[in-house]
């Protein structure tokens, strides 16, 4: 399993205005089967993606994020090798 921790570079101004292309990469992550979970960090300085799949893969789909592109923000990718998990979060130790 990967987290994706997104760090705003921009102002939250600048991150709305791609926010639009940036949902769509992400819903297009959760078609591909790659992400399970996402959401914004509180305070909004970034993001947090939960993702499964192959790392080559992940960090090549992170580079075509608009918010990539545009410098909107930096992702840290940390890989877990998840051991245990709640009754139906098996996917997880993928």
């Amino acid at each position: 399993m990967f987290i994706l921790s997104l760090t705003y570079r921009k102002s939250n101004d600048e991150a709305d205005r791609y926010m639009e292309p940036h949902m769509a990469w992400v819903k297009e992550g959760y078609a591909k089967g790659w992400f399970l979970a996402s959401g914004r960090k509180i305070p909004r300085t970034g993001g947090v993606i939960l993702a499964i799949g192959d790392r080559a893969a992940i960090e090549a789909y992170v580079a075509a994020d608009p918010f990539t592109i545009h410098g909107v923000a930096a992702y840290d990718i940390t890989e877990l090798a998840v051991t245990t998990t709640a009754e139906g979060l098996e996917i997880l130790k993928r």
